[in-house]
């Protein structure tokens, strides 16, 4: 072997460790070009070049040789992006009033979806077995190749069992072992990979972490509230916080009217009652209807309703109770940033000021300096961020994922 050759295998066999950061760096869309890339791993312009060129050759990114803007060392730069004909992940997601199914490829770009049904049967196999079949058939149509399958679901779930501890709007029975039912009706629909479940809410906070809102930041406490109930999740440096057994910020069973409403956990006044849709469609003396969801049925009345003083009082009404929980979580967690989503984003908007005002005005940390309060920005973020869990173990180490499904 000569010389030349045996530098070029060095330099690749040094560029393997690199593979899985530097794709997380695309991925994520903190190396936009080889330059950066460069100073982001740390490594010569040579390995950067031949990790570059071994991702593209796994069919994950494409390496535009065209010059972007000059380097960090005044050189013309080639521009790097993610693969958009490259392999996806399955993504699913259940809510209480429906599903949804989708094909996401890296870099949290939504290909294909398909928004499934509004009835949710109590049996989860039935609903686990439906919104998979629809997701292998996004799957035959694109002829993508698929590294693997990621579920939310709005409930705690246990690790590393897997099991939804307390999916209670959804009726089906505590302990359900959704993370074992989901991955043997994605291999029963013929779909290589791993299959992974978590909670909704963990999942839009590690989606927006990576690829919306959330992105820079350290210590990043997402809340929302969706179709029913309230959630939350923290992400520490990159990572979901999800406690020692994947049951941490719970925060929709944090106090907020101990005279409020009684909760499904037995309490009163919860996060969970006393600032969702449905306690809002209350306050504002809505009767739901059938024709929608409750949080759409919400964001309407929020959009072209908000004069009307009974509308706008109901709304004030949720925004001093939810700005009375991220205080306290806010004393207790002394986040970076917090993002907001589902109907907790539209509150948000329709008076930023006063929400910000609660917060500060009831946190330490509020009144010191305030916390960055921002509406999550991704649209169907808790599917990409079931998606990311397919896409982990290929970030960790994209040859030996791939080669190992091959």
């Amino acid at each position: 072997m000569n010389g030349k050759a045996t530098t070029t295998r060095t330099r690749l066999e040094r560029g393997r460790s690199a593979l899985g950061p530097a794709l997380e760096l695309v991925h994520t869309g903190r190396a936009p070009t080889r330059a950066v890339l460069t100073a982001e791993l740390g490594v010569t312009r040579a390995t950067a070049g031949a990790v570059a060129a071994e991702l593209e050759a796994l069919g994950l990114i494409q390496v535009d040789s065209r010059p972007a803007a000059a380097g960090s060392q005044g050189r013309p730069s080639h521009r790097l992006a993610v693969n958009d004909t490259g392999p996806v992940a399955l993504a699913a997601q259940v809510h209480a009033d429906g599903y949804r199914a989708a094909l996401v490829g890296l870099g949290g770009e939504i290909v294909a979806t398909d928004p499934g049904c509004v009835i949710v049967s109590a049996d989860p196999a039935q609903v686990l077995g439906e919104v998979v079949d629809a997701g292998a058939a996004l799957l035959k149509g694109t002829g993508r190749r698929c590294v693997g399958a990621g579920l939310a679901v709005p409930s705690a779930v246990a690790e590393p069992e897997g099991t939804a501890l307390n999916p209670l709007h959804l009726a089906w029975p505590a302990g359900s072992p959704v993370r074992e039912i989901f991955a043997e009706r994605v291999r029963a629909a013929g779909i290589t990979g791993p299959a992974f479940t978590g909670n909704d809410v963990n999942l839009a906070a590690l989606a927006e972490h990576r690829h919306g809102a959330g992105r820079g930041a350290q210590h990043l406490l997402c809340v929302a509230t969706g179709h029913r109930g309230v959630g939350g999740a923290l992400v520490l440096d990159g990572r979901l916080h999800s406690g020692s057994s994947g049951l941490a910020l719970e925060v929709g069973h944090l106090t907020v009217n101990p005279d409020g409403r009684p909760c499904y956990c037995g309490s009163r006044g919860c996060l969970d009652v006393e600032a969702d849709p449905l306690a809002f469609l209350t306050a504002a003396g809505r009767t739901p209807g059938p024709e929608v969801s409750l949080l759409e049925q919400s964001r309407a009345l929020l959009r072209h309703e908000y004069a009307d003083v009974t509308i706008r009082h109901a709304a004030e009404e949720l925004i001093d109770r939810l700005g009375l929980g991220l205080a306290g979580l806010v004393n207790i967690l002394n986040p970076d940033r917090i993002i907001l989503g589902g109907l907790h984003k539209a509150l948000l908007e329709a008076d930023p000021d006063r929400l910000r005002a609660v917060v500060a005005d009831r946190s330490l940390w509020g009144q010191s300096g305030g916390v960055p309060i921002l509406a999550c920005s991704l649209d169907h973020n808790s599917l990409v961020g079931a998606a990311e869990l397919a896409w982990q173990p290929v970030l960790d180490d994209p040859l030996g994922a791939l080669t190992h499904q091959a």
